[in-house]
Order: C-alpha cells, then structure tokens, then sequence
C-alpha cells in the first residue's frame, strides 16, 4: 500500500481490538476470530495493540504475539495500524517485528513518562519514525499541551508522521490545532471514538477510532456513512442509539472502559470477560444493564444468533421482542 492508501485506510473507522483472555493468557484464536469478524463486517483498519487492546497490561512476548496474529488473520484484508510505545528501543523492535509480517502503519501511544518536554516530545516521535521512513506513523495525542508548533515541528523532521489520533475533549482546541499543524498534511482522526466523532467531523475529522465497532460494527460503519454524507441529524439519532454503552464506558475516569466491551463480546458468546488489572470486570448490575443494550441492538442489528447470546441477553431480547 502507498502512502496514499494508508492516508484513506485512517480517513474511516478505526477499530480497536480486544485482546481476549483464556486461563490468564492472551487467546490467540479468539483473537484471529474476532479480527476476522470485524474484516467480514467491512471495517477495514484495524489497531492491533490498541488501549481497548489494554496495550499497557501485555507483556512484550504478548504484545508480539499479538502482532504476528494480526496480520496472519487479516492478511490483505484490512490495512493494520499497530500501537506501539514504552521507550524508543522497544517501540521500534515492534516496528521491525509488524514491518516483518507486512503492516505499513504504527500509531506511537503516548510517551509514558512524568517529565516531558516540547522537545524532547518532538525528539521522542521522530527517532522512532526516521527508524522506520518506510512506514506510515499515527500520533496518539491525549494531553492539551501538545501544540501545533510541536506538530509542525515533528511534520518537517518526519514526512512518514501521516496521521494525528486526537484525544482531547475539545472540539474547539481540535479544530484550532488542526487548522495551525496542517488540515491537509495530517489525516485527522476522532480519538475519543463514536461520542465525539460528530463534533469533530464537524471540525474537519475524516476517521474516527472505536472500540465499540467490536461489539456492533454496522452501527460504527452506520455513523460513519452519516458523517461522510453529511447527514448529521442521522447521525445523532446513531449516537443517542449508542450513548448509555459509552456512558457505561466513561464513568469513573473511564475505569470500564474495556471491560464493558468484553463483556458484551462475552454475553454475544464471542470471547471470556477476563480483564487484567488494574482494570477490572463489571459488577452484577452492569451486566444486566449491558444485556438490555444488547437486545436492544439487536432488534436493529444481527449481533450473534440467538443461540450465541447469553441466558441475560436472550431474556432482554425476550422481553422486546
């Protein structure tokens, strides 16, 4: 794929995987199955390693592991835009192993450090793209002060930095950063996922990232059609279909952010709701919550057969139908 191609890969939804668990480890053919079914679902980027991937709880064989997964269960099916991160060394020993199985993309997570500088930013983000000019780089930007200088700074020194994932819920400041670093030179991407996806394409976002694309991919790809038609009044009826799983997912400092996902994936009978610490799985009466959503979803969209839900899911839908 050109450059080209992974610039149109990022302007679309950008899914999150889960990383699905079996007796404490990473569950490889879980994990291929549900790639897949965001592939036969036409989502057609994919971020392998991702948070909702819960990047920061895997070790590196795991994270690894997962890389050679992806792309073996993909294939040439979807573009791959692989999270990496931790120090500079490590980051770019990921690049190698993804480059090595045929990914062209990476999105470099946050440098995770209690002292950074605009500099040594900027520096951070570019010895990893120059390490690899060959491939694609996404910036995963979630703290205010990153501002459009460092950005055009990171532009000039790295022209393989295509993508900015912007995370920050602030559509003004997003749409003032976007128009000071380059509308043009940045494919500019939603990365609060789905509740900010309008407010920012508003602004000028052409992607949005997501992980609730795991659980109902035709909603995600329903509101990105919305966006892209301009059809904005459909697009918040999409949004107001979806607000309670997100609300669920953003409480308390977005503590179940990843295991309200999983344990919808459990309840449709996709993967276990195992969740590593310090995140942790939903209480009781979430479940239940989360069960009702579903069937609701599920009057709309064909989620799972019935025979694939849940006992709770299965009564919910019960209930509606």
């Amino acid at each position: 794929m050109t450059f080209s191609d992974l610039r149109a890969a990022l302007a679309d939804v950008v899914a999150i995987p889960v990383t699905p668990y079996r007796d404490g480890v990473p569950d490889i053919a879980a994990f291929k199955m549900l790639l897949r079914r965001l592939v036969d679902n036409n989502v057609t980027t994919i971020t392998p390693n991702g948070n909702t991937s819960e990047f920061y709880a895997l070790t590196v064989a795991e994270r690894r592991q997962l890389i050679e997964a992806s792309a073996e269960a993909v294939g040439g099916d979807a573009a791959l835009l692989l999270g990496i991160g931790y120090d500079i060394e490590t980051a770019n020993a990921d690049v190698r192993i993804g480059r090595d199985v045929g990914i062209r993309m990476a999105m470099i997570h946050q440098p995770v450090h209690p002292y950074v500088s605009a500099a040594g930013w900027v520096d951070y983000h570019a010895q990893i793209a120059a390490a690899a000019p060959d491939m694609a780089f996404v910036l995963y930007i979630r703290n205010e002060w990153v501002t459009a200088s460092m950005l055009v700074d990171l532009a000039i020194r790295c022209p393989n930095v295509i993508g900015i994932k912007y995370a920050v819920a602030d559509p003004t400041q997003f749409a003032r950063i976007r128009e000071l670093a380059g509308a043009d030179r940045f494919v500019w991407i939603a990365g609060l996922a789905e509740p900010y996806a309008l407010s920012y394409a508003a602004h000028g976002a052409t992607g949005f990232t997501s992980g609730l694309v795991n659980v109902n991919p035709q909603l995600s790809l329903s509101l990105r059609d919305a966006l892209r038609n301009g059809e904005y009044s459909l697009a918040g009826s999409l949004l107001a279909r979806i607000s309670r799983f997100e609300e669920m997912r953003s409480e308390d400092r977005s503590a179940n952010n990843v295991s309200v996902v999983k344990e919808a994936l459990a309840q449709l009978g996709l993967c276990e709701r195992s969740i590593r610490p310090p995140s942790h799985e939903v209480s009781e009466a979430a479940r239940d919550e989360i069960a009702g959503i579903l069937a609701q979803w599920s009057t709309m969209h064909d989620l799972m057969p019935e025979s694939g839900l849940s006992e709770r899911a299965r009564a919910e839908r019960a209930v509606i139908a």
